[in-house]
């Protein structure tokens, strides 16, 4: 049990940014990150954030709070734009205003990637000497497989380095020949059926993987209003998905906490385990 890896890590954004008029919904985002951290003191465990550029402008003392308490920061762009829809210039921009936003706020160092909605695609791979050349170390930014959205379907799921310093660390996929989606993030942890995500955390740990995630504010946010979530196309089975099952993560987590007995790691301490075997 010592190997079973969890790579925990909160995609933080404020989705109400996102949406025209979004600021006539509740904020709710430093209530549902405290939630997290109480859940993660409790395991004794750190965790990656991968944080928008907007978080620390409005919420100025968030970044300080996570920093505090051990945790990681890293990039998830300024403006969550997928990557299809930026230029090689546009990026760079983007990731380096992020990047200025949250050491301003009090980040130690940023020295990872998460493109907004895994959209980093074989036709935009080019981003990856963007991260390079500004001294990433990792990214995380890959749904190897078809999707609705996003994906790189035959990148693998393993991770590779990108050239000579800088890792991808695909997400974690359900083992199966018709069905490959994530498991232990999102929509489809809070969704798939528990036993199905029981045994994928079980396949991968006894394949001596790590488990990757994918968690955000709202997926925990039961008294959110209802409203169109961005960057899905408005798509309204999806975002009807988007509201489903909230109040099971928390429940869903401490059973795999309790029955694989996984240590959660950060982004960064995993890189660090790649180095030294690589």
């Amino acid at each position: 049990m010592k190997n079973n890896l969890f790579l925990f890590s909160i995609d933080l954004e404020d989705v109400r940014f996102g949406i025209k008029n979004g600021l006539q919904y509740k904020a709710s985002v430093e209530a549902l990150v405290e939630a997290y951290l109480t859940f993660l003191n409790q395991y004794k465990a750190k965790a990656t954030f991968f944080t928008v550029g907007n978080i620390p402008k409005h919420y100025p003392d968030l970044i300080k709070m996570i920093v505090d308490e051990g945790h990681e920061i890293a990039c998830h762009s300024n403006q969550h734009i997928p990557v299809t829809n930026q230029t090689e210039s546009e990026f760079r921009d983007d990731v380096f205003r992020n990047v200025e936003n949250l050491l301003k706020a009090g980040a130690n160092e940023v020295i990872g990637y998460r493109a907004p909605i895994f959209s980093i695609t074989k036709e935009t791979s080019w981003a990856y000497d963007v991260l390079a050349d500004m001294n990433f170390v990792y990214s995380s930014s890959i749904l190897p497989a078809k999707n609705p959205l996003y994906g790189w379907e035959n990148f693998g799921e393993k991770p590779k380095k990108m050239g000579e310093d800088l890792w991808e660390i695909p997400m974690s996929l359900r083992k199966s020949s018709f069905f490959k989606v994530p498991f232990s993030g999102g929509v489809y942890f809070r969704f798939l059926p528990f036993f199905m995500i029981k045994k994928s955390f079980s396949q991968h740990f006894k394949e001596g993987r790590a488990v990757t995630s994918y968690f955000h504010p709202y997926d925990i946010d039961t008294d959110q209003e209802r409203f169109m979530h961005p960057g899905i196309d408005n798509n309204r089975i999806y975002n009807q998905l988007l509201y489903c099952n909230r109040k099971g993560v928390f429940p869903r987590l401490h059973k795999i906490m309790d029955v694989f007995q996984p240590k959660i790691i950060t982004y960064k301490s995993f890189v660090e385990l790649l180095e030294k075997n690589d």
